[in-house]
This record gives structure tokens, sequence and C-alpha cells, in this order.
């Protein structure tokens, strides 16, 4: 796996991350870390031309749902969509509001 996809699927990850934990630092952590791999791709989203966020997308959740985190979580309490709910291009904008999409996948996750 290329950098670049490995950067993609690390910041799916950190944003369901962030959106599954109850507690405000958990998940501030998480959003943290999700902001600087976002800043990176945004530095050069050509890097990220030709992929197709859905397979990161599965990747990301189940990395984030993996069990040594379960403990931790509790903000989330249904599945999340099956469909990626960002595009390519808004994950590696500058100005990505790292904030508004966690929050974005908790009402997605709440909703189905």
């Amino acid at each position: 796996m290329s950098e670049t996809t490995t950067e993609l699927r690390t910041l799916l990850a950190n944003l369901v991350r962030a959106a599954l934990m109850s507690d405000d630092r958990a998940s501030a952590l998480w959003r943290e870390a999700a902001r600087q791999g976002q800043a990176k791709l945004a530095a050069d989203p050509a890097r990220t031309e030709g992929l197709t966020i859905e397979g990161f997308w599965t990747q990301g959740v189940r990395e984030a749902e993996a069990p040594e985190y379960r403990e931790a979580e509790g903000q989330v309490e249904f599945g999340f969509p099956a469909l990626c709910p960002f595009t390519l291009a808004e994950l590696v904008a500058p100005g990505f509001d790292v904030d508004a999409a966690v929050e974005r996948l908790r009402k997605s996750a709440a909703t189905g």
C-alpha cells in the first residue's frame, strides 16, 4: 500500500474514532490526529487523483471499530453508512473542517 493510501485510510479511521468516542478528551485527540493527516493530504491533493473513496471508507471504519477501542466508544449507537459521507475532493480540500466532519459522521451513524 502506498503512503498516500495509508494516509487516506488513517484519516478516515481517525474521523470515525473521534465520532465514536464518548469522552471529549479522547475525541479531541483523534480530531487532532485527523487534522494533521488531512493537512498532509491537502498539501498535495494531486497524490489522491485516481483513487476512489469507498474502499478506504470501509477499511477506515473497520480499523476504527477494532476491539481495542470498544471500551472507550459510546457516542454512536448504530453502524456507520455503507458509503462514505465525504467525497475525496472534500477530504483533501484546504480548510476541511474536522469538527464538522465528526458531527456529520455522528449524525449519519445515528440515522443509519
